[in-house]
């Protein structure tokens, strides 16, 4: 049985997602969530769902006894970063290498990187008159969306669309896509 932890920092509606894709499965399941938001809605989510979910500050994160040690000890086949905001330490990309993938609202490498996520990349795709737009899934390196690039999928952008209607079409293709993407890598792991 492959273990998915997952990192979020807000609503997590890709996190709850993975979840239900998961569970029931008898190939992977996610065995933890993990927040740095003590007000993220993922807790919510988590704890109506039965999956356990822990809340950190910069101190923990930082500290290689602290949530690297925890994530250690669960020994987790692959990290998910569902709206995740923080970087990720050298520490947890050395102890996990190429186990750690995030979901990007943008078709990378455009309109990534720091301060470039949820409606502040929407935005900046339609003020830039972009014609399609979409989601990166990448594995996570020591650069903001730098990653190998494992999977993208488009959308077009509409003349007329706000940045609330991209997010939407954005949305629809992460939750079409993220879990299956995710099993796929779980599969191709052996």
């Amino acid at each position: 049985m492959k273990r998915i932890v997952i990192f979020a920092s807000g609503s997590g509606t890709n996190a709850e997602n993975i979840i239900e894709f998961f569970h029931n499965r008898d190939n992977a399941s996610v065995i933890h969530v993990l927040t740095n938001n003590p007000r993220a809605k993922v807790i919510e989510r988590c704890n109506k769902l039965n999956i356990s979910c822990l809340c950190f500050n910069k101190t923990a994160f930082i500290d290689p006894n602290s949530v690297l040690k925890i994530l250690i000890m669960q020994d987790p086949d692959l990290i998910v970063l569902a709206g995740f905001l923080w970087k990720i330490p050298g520490l947890f990309l050395k102890a996990f290498e190429n186990k750690i993938i995030n979901l990007h609202p943008a078709l990378l490498p455009k309109y990534g990187g720091k301060g470039m996520y949820g409606k502040h990349v929407h935005e900046a795709v339609i003020s830039n008159s972009e014609s399609e737009s979409g989601i990166t899934i990448h594995y996570v390196n020591e650069h903001y969306d730098e990653g190998a690039i494992i999977f993208q999928a488009k959308c077009a952008v509409d003349p007329n669309d706000s940045p609330k209607l991209l997010a939407q079409k954005i949305h629809q293709l992460e939750m079409k896509h993220f879990p299956h993407v995710i099993a796929s890598i779980l599969e191709g792991d052996g």
